[in-house]
């Protein structure tokens, strides 16, 4: 047996944290023990994890990896390796590539190119064929393959009646291995967002620019609430942007409706004020809203209205992103400074940072028996050591997508990742890639 230890580290793991040593048997892939801190068997390999916390891995709900089709702007490759240095194991690429993942075909694409990835690659896959809004897509050929999320994301599915058919059909869809199918919905209202390219409001009357409307997003939450209570459905709701759509999740949950919601950290970092120097960099969909919508998808981060912290990760090529801003792609880099966005803004506890991050998203994705529990012998070793007291400079330069449009260049964060491991495999050390 190979074993290697992770030294000098605070485990956090279950709600509590404790000075120990982490022992990973590299062959299995599992965690072999947590041992007292001074403790320590002889092992084949170490890594320092002195002034540093263990926790999950982290999962996103939310990555465009923009392969196949985009390779120019990111591969699986490029896009797992920024995922591990910002301490995830495990994501979840949406569907709106080229060809779209809407068929066994495409889906088994993914998955070949995600096995040599520095994390896991769970695929999403489409609800309507092309992502078109018209035509169910096969689903029971993809849940074979694995798929637990199926999302139009990029567009909503505006037919009402389409989007109940879907819920139904994926109502009778049965994984067999514990898990469920969830409906992942981009919740946006074309006739009320179009031609819009930021948020409707006094900055963009200030700039001349084309708004959308809050109720563009409200009224797609709304509709989306009221079919998961008619066909007691799984609904997850993708970047919630607005206080209204954070204050109606609320009352779904209190009235047990099945509906989760994810936050961006831009959605919770930045205003439509940023869209004011015309940078496309700020030009993202849903848009930048409101100090008041900030403050509210804050207050749903923290008393569990919202259950994920997903990127969104949308990388573009540079030459895409500098026209002008309304005929730039929206989209914007997260991968990398997600966690300590979070852990520098938010001020949440700890386990609660955990909960978005890890357990919360492991559940909904469907990978809780691997991603996102606790740090403990017979768990996969899929977890991540920060310096939560660390300080950096975000650089889309030195970030590790082959894209750089982040919107935070320039800003000083806290909180840094220097080790992932990922079944066992160290694939971030002392903050650089291994592999």
């Amino acid at each position: 047996m190979s074993v290697l230890a992770i030294v000098g580290g605070r485990v956090h793991s279950a709600g509590a944290e404790r000075q120990a040593t982490v022992l990973v048997n590299t062959e299995t892939g599992l965690i072999d023990d947590v041992v007292d801190a001074d403790s320590l068997p002889e092992v084949d390999r170490t890594l320092d994890a002195s002034g540093c916390v263990v926790l999950p891995g982290f999962v996103d709900l939310h990555s465009h990896l923009r392969q196949p089709g985009n390779e120019a702007a990111e591969t699986i490759e490029t896009g797992s390796r920024a995922a591990a240095l910002g301490g995830y194991t495990a994501v979840v690429a949406m569907p709106n590539t080229n060809p779209c993942m809407d068929s066994a075909a495409v889906i088994s694409e993914v998955l070949a190119a995600g096995r040599t990835a520095l994390c896991e690659i769970k695929p999403s896959a489409a609800i309507t064929i092309g992502r078109e809004g018209e035509t169910l897509a096969p689903m029971a050929e993809m849940m074979d393959l694995g798929v637990r999320m199926f999302t139009d994301d990029g567009t909503g599915v505006q037919d009402d009646q389409l989007m109940r058919r879907a819920l139904e059909y994926a109502s009778s869809l049965e994984p067999g291995d514990g898990t469920q199918i969830v409906l992942s919905q981009h919740c946006e209202v074309d006739a009320l967002s179009h031609p819009g390219v930021m948020h409707e409001g006094a900055w963009s009357a200030k700039l001349g620019l084309a708004g959308q409307p809050s109720e563009a997003e409200e009224l797609m939450v709304m509709r989306d609430i009221a079919l998961a209570r008619l066909t007691k459905m799984n609904v997850h709701l993708q970047h919630l942007s607005t206080a209204g759509s954070v204050e109606m999740v609320r009352q779904a949950k209190a009235a047990g409706i099945p509906v989760t919601a994810e936050a961006t950290p831009h959605h919770f970092c930045l205003t439509d004020a940023a869209c004011a120097s015309y940078d496309p960099v700020f030009k993202v969909h849903p848009p930048l809203r409101t100090e008041s919508d900030v403050a509210a998808i804050r207050q749903g981060l923290a008393d569990g209205t919202i259950d994920a912290v997903a990127t969104d990760h949308a990388p573009h090529t540079p030459d895409s992103k500098e026209r002008p801003f309304d005929e730039a792609p929206p989209g914007m880099l997260g991968l990398e400074t997600a966690f300590a966005l979070a852990a520098t803004e938010l001020g949440l506890p700890l386990e609660r940072l955990v909960d978005l991050f890890s357990t919360t998203p492991a559940r909904i994705a469907g990978l809780s028996d691997r991603h996102g529990g606790p740090v403990e012998s017979g768990r996969a070793a899929n977890f991540t050591v920060i310096n939560l007291d660390q300080t950096w400079t975000v650089s889309g330069e030195d970030l590790a997508s082959l894209a750089v449009n982040t919107p935070f260049e320039g800003r000083t964060v806290q909180g840094k990742v220097r080790h992932t491991v990922l079944n066992g495999e160290p694939v971030v050390v002392d903050s650089k890639a291994a592999r």
